[in-house]
């Protein structure tokens, strides 16, 4: 796929603007926040710019747009139920299934290899890219223009907020479903680590007698276990599980 503004992908992106809401002016922005590096790096030597700026500066309009919403709506939440709830809201499965739900991955320009290799549906390519949507709308329409984005996205998330619903220790309700047959044991387990030491992610399965019942992303191991022990739960809740 070309990442040129042609007519064919100027009529893509402009029916991307009416799923995700927005009225940019400069549709160039949002074209670069959906280039992903492995595409820039199929390119070299032409004009093409992956989205990792866009995406660092997004990443900061998301923390600060949240941060502000839960300041101003719950006076009286302390800092470190403050916290919780931005970190529960802006984590990235929270923002890529966001990003899978708007279909944004099939608006991305990937590389041979990570097209073939499930790119579309990776939780890490996904929220980035919604970040980076972030950042161009940003650098497009200011602030108020972002943070209206933000809020009108991730309005289920906040509603969560207001119900006390928003963070919860699956780790602890998966303990307390599995006990319930004391022959049950359940084992967590690092599947991979990516990123750099100073910004990984890290992938976790959790066991129930050997069988794995879920698999969770998160920033720290505690936030992975905490993703993995409530896909668990799910699974358990659906009745798929037989021992």
């Amino acid at each position: 796929m070309c990442s040129k503004l042609d007519n064919q992908r100027i009529s893509s992106l402009k029916g991307l603007c009416k799923v995700l809401g927005i009225d940019l002016n400069d549709l160039s922005l949002l074209n670069q926040a959906l280039i992903h590096t492995s595409f820039a790096n199929e390119t070299k030597g032409t004009s093409v710019i992956h989205n990792e700026r866009l995406e660092f500066l997004g990443d900061a309009v998301l923390d600060l747009v949240i941060s502000e919403y839960l300041f101003r709506q719950f006076p009286n939440l302390p800092e470190g139920e403050l916290t919780k709830a931005r970190a529960a809201i802006v984590c990235e499965a929270t923002i890529a299934r966001r990003a899978a739900s708007l279909s944004i991955g099939k608006y991305l320009l990937l590389g041979k290899g990570e097209l073939v290799s499930g790119g579309r549906e990776r939780i890490s390519i996904l929220a980035d890219a919604f970040e980076a949507i972030i950042g161009a709308i940003y650098l497009d329409g200011g602030f108020e223009s972002a943070k209206s984005f933000v809020i009108g996205q991730l309005k289920d998330q906040l509603a969560l907020v207001e119900s006390g619903d928003y963070v919860k220790d699956y780790k602890t309700l998966l303990q307390e479903v599995v006990q319930r047959n004391s022959d049950s044991r359940i084992n967590y387990e690092i599947i991979a680590e990516r990123g750099p030491d100073h910004d990984k992610t890290f992938e976790i399965e959790v066991l129930v007698n050997s069988k794995q019942l879920g698999i969770g992303l998160g920033k720290s191991k505690k936030e992975a276990e905490q993703q993995a022990a409530k896909q668990a739960l799910d699974e358990l809740n659906s009745g798929n599980f037989n021992g």
